[in-house]
């Protein structure tokens, strides 16, 4: 369990903070390494121009005075002399801790040290460096087994094996070395390991605090972001529970639907039972009768039989135009939703000669066939309802847009009712309410003394007309 915490930590940090804590640590491990890495090559670069710059002054003190090397092995006294009072005194004798010249095979030929002159050392690596022709230096390194009292002085020492060439060939014949006292350029190279350094960590540090700022912008944005998409999630969240809702209305209305639908069969049988089918069986009863078999019958009374027998046959005929009629849809599918109101209104007021007011706006698009009958429906069964119930006293049928929905309203100025008296059974009110309900919409009833409003809404179904 233990290796998990450390990741659950991390993982639980902002996207910030992680990059403060990774980003810190390789910023700072980059500024020891490209710290070290400049210092280092300032360090050998100043070591270089130092040395180079001490050995050509070394060089143009001392070459006079040597004797050519390639057939002297040793030095005689009055050279040792003018090398003694050259390197001890002066300017050259404060700059120079020691001095020693070599020849090839390791031997010490002179040095102002008298115990080391004939001592065969054997070379290092600065020294076959210079007999190879190279300048060789290095700053307070004095590692050498020969170079105990320079070890031992506590000074800062600048070591350099300078080649020593013959003139008319360049050919290297012995290799000085000596020890520099180098304070000012330790000053120097400690005033440069704090520059180098500084510039490093200021420039690393400007690099990583831009990028802070980048990324705690950035993490401040997909926080701002993960925040709303959250708002979202939840407003979605809410949205599904509300289709939930509607589309258990919607069923609930479906099967409401169905059992509606069967009840109007029965009524609409009930209806052809008891008007026309009464009226052709009358007819049907009167054919038979004596009155129209019986020859003796008088012609008068034969026909007078026989046009109640007619009219008894048209009574029927009209009575079944008229349930055909309250049956039958006209064609609506081409008509917008102010014709379709406009129809039937004038349908309504042709039938009852009532006047009705309109009032319709404009849709922004074509809505459904399905819509189309429910609103068809919905003012017929209203201002029907209106005439049977309350006189058709100031009818009125108003459609709007409010909040992308199709609102109808029907009202009337009659004596009202008690919504919670309506028969749950019937086909009127409860009908309208369960044929809107059943396209996702909501319907209403508002009734008092000062008459009744019945309110329908459905959500505008995008039908895009060619």
């Amino acid at each position: 369990m233990r290796p998990t915490r450390p990741i659950s930590f991390w993982n639980s940090q902002s996207l910030a903070r992680q990059f403060l804590i990774a980003g810190g640590a390789v910023a700072i491990a980059a500024m020891l390494l490209v710290g070290a890495i400049v210092t280092e090559l300032i360090e050998h670069a100043v070591t270089r121009n130092a040395a180079a710059t001490t050995a050509l002054y070394v060089d143009s003190m001392i070459a006079p005075i040597l004797p050519d090397l390639t057939t002297t092995k040793e030095l005689d006294e009055s050279v040792e002399r003018a090398l003694d009072e050259t390197l001890g005194h002066g300017a050259l004798g404060r700059r120079l801790k020691s001095f020693r010249l070599w020849r090839a095979d390791g031997t010490i030929v002179y040095s102002n040290d008298k115990s080391l002159m004939g001592k065969r050392v054997t070379p290092n690596d600065n020294l076959r460096m210079a007999f190879a022709g190279q300048m060789a230096a290095e700053f307070n390194q004095v590692d050498d087994e020969e170079s105990v009292a320079e070890r031992t002085s506590g000074q800062p020492l600048l070591e350099i094996y300078n080649p020593v060439l013959q003139p008319w060939s360049g050919e290297v014949v012995a290799v000085s070395e000596f020890y520099e006292v180098a304070t000012d350029l330790d000053s120097s190279l400690r005033r440069a390991r704090l520059g180098s350094w500084g510039a490093v960590a200021a420039v690393i540090t400007i690099f990583f605090l831009t990028l802070s700022a980048i990324v705690l912008r950035g993490s401040r944005t997909i926080g701002l972001q993960s925040t709303l998409l959250n708002e979202r999630v939840e407003e979605l969240s809410a949205l599904l529970h509300q289709n939930q809702l509607l589309s258990a209305r919607v069923q609930k209305a479906s099967q409401q639907t169905a059992a509606l639908n069967e009840r109007f069969l029965r009524r609409v049988a009930a209806d052809l039972h008891d008007g026309p089918a009464q009226l052709v069986a009358y007819a049907s009863l009167r054919v038979d009768s004596d009155m129209i078999l019986d020859c003796k019958v008088p012609r008068l009374k034969r026909a007078s039989e026989v046009a109640t027998i007619k009219n008894s046959l048209d009574e029927a005929m009209q009575e079944i135009r008229d349930i055909c009629h309250g049956l039958a849809l006209p064609e609506i599918e081409g008509w917008d939703v102010r014709e379709l109101l406009q129809r039937v209104v004038s349908g309504y007021q042709s039938r009852t000669g009532v006047t009705v007011e309109l009032m319709t706006k404009d849709m922004p698009w074509e809505i459904s066939p399905a819509e189309k009958i429910c609103i068809y429906r919905f003012v017929q069964e209203a201002l029907n309802n209106g005439f049977r119930h309350a006189g058709a006293r100031g009818q009125m049928v108003e459609q709007r847009l409010d909040d992308g929905c199709i609102v109808v309203t029907v009202r009337d100025q009659g004596t009202g009712f008690d919504p919670r008296n309506v028969k749950t059974k019937g086909l009127g009110l409860t009908g309208l309410c369960e044929r809107v309900e059943s396209l996702g919409g909501r319907f209403q009833i508002v009734s008092g003394n000062s008459g009744t409003t019945l309110t329908m809404s459905l959500k505008l179904c995008r039908t895009e007309t060619a």
